[in-house]
């Protein structure tokens, strides 16, 4: 009898590594008419980070896919940052709007 494989780690729909842990991000934030639109899933690292560089405004009016996250001038620096880390958890305070 064959042993179950193990499930793959879940990987980040931005950085696209595998990680231990994922968390739902709306496309569309709630707060801007989203709450029941698609969602993707995210590393803490970067959902904290989207969260922390773009308002919920501009998420919902200009970042509302994958590819245009990915795409952000806001986000390039951490993105080249974190494609090579393997770091699983960051603490960035979300910054007063």
């Amino acid at each position: 009898m064959q042993a179950a494989a193990s499930s793959p780690e879940p990987i980040c729909q931005l950085c696209e590594r595998q990680v231990q842990q994922v968390s739902r991000h709306h496309l569309v934030p709630r707060e801007e008419g989203g709450r029941y639109g698609p969602t993707i899933d995210l590393c803490q690292p970067c959902h904290s980070t989207v969260h922390l560089m773009l308002t919920n405004k501009a998420l919902a009016r200009q970042y509302h896919s994958v590819e245009a996250l990915r795409s952000a001038d806001e986000l390039q620096k951490y993105l080249h940052w974190i494609k090579r880390s393997r770091v699983e958890r960051i603490s960035n305070r979300r910054r007063r709007r």
